[in-house]
């Protein structure tokens, strides 16, 4: 089983990347988001990973994610929420991705209309994501670290952004970058340094 994986762009698509690991070529399934902010071609990229086997014995596809956390709560959407396989659960996760507390907080509080308002999730599949990952969401994934969308336009998130964009990358490329790293810090107090250098290894 692959778990993770450390290589080179070789191709890029809308939802999707062909790394070289080892002198083997992994397509690798994104959400669009991720897709859009990836490093040009030539530049390394590493992901956690997670494989899907088609129905009725089909090809293994590779699922990719920056974070644990992203990883986790994809599988906590494909597993438990009633009709979706690996593809809907990506869509799923990009939507909730524009800002993941404000997702665990719906989650949690079982607030369909915070799903729909927020983050653009039709009625029926709000209801749907309510009813499969009620009590499913653990301390694991943050309910309360800004995302980059919203609050953290001032303080260090902001700072961070504005360095990474005065070293040339693009809003796309670190914003996805500080937004992982949001995600993963242990300390929701980290210094703008600390925040641009954990982001460095992202790009």
């Amino acid at each position: 089983m692959i778990a993770f994986l450390r290589g080179t762009i070789i191709e890029k698509g809308p939802g999707s990347v062909v790394l070289e690991a080892g002198g083997v070529g992994y397509e690798i399934h994104l959400t669009a988001s991720a897709a859009s902010a990836l490093s040009p071609e030539g530049s390394t990229a590493e992901f956690f990973i997670s494989e899907s086997t088609g129905m009725y014995g089909g090809a293994v596809s590779l699922y990719g994610f920056a974070t644990r956390s992203d990883r986790e709560l994809f599988l906590s959407i494909k597993d438990n929420v009633p009709s979706t396989g690996a593809k809907k659960a990506l869509e799923h996760l990009d939507k909730a991705s524009r800002s993941l507390p404000e997702f665990v907080k719906a989650v949690r509080e079982q607030d369909p209309v915070r799903l729909c308002a927020v983050l653009g999730f039709t009625r029926k599949t709000a209801e749907k994501l309510l009813a499969g990952l009620k009590d499913k969401i653990d301390g694991s994934l943050p309910a309360g670290r800004p995302s980059l969308g919203e609050g953290a336009r001032t303080g260090p998130l902001a700072r961070a952004g504005e360095a990474l964009a005065s070293l040339g990358y693009k809003p796309a490329e670190w914003r996805a970058a500080l937004e992982a790293v949001s995600r993963d810090l242990e300390d929701p107090d980290a210094g703008v340094e600390e925040l641009v250098r954990r982001a460095l290894r992202r790009l």
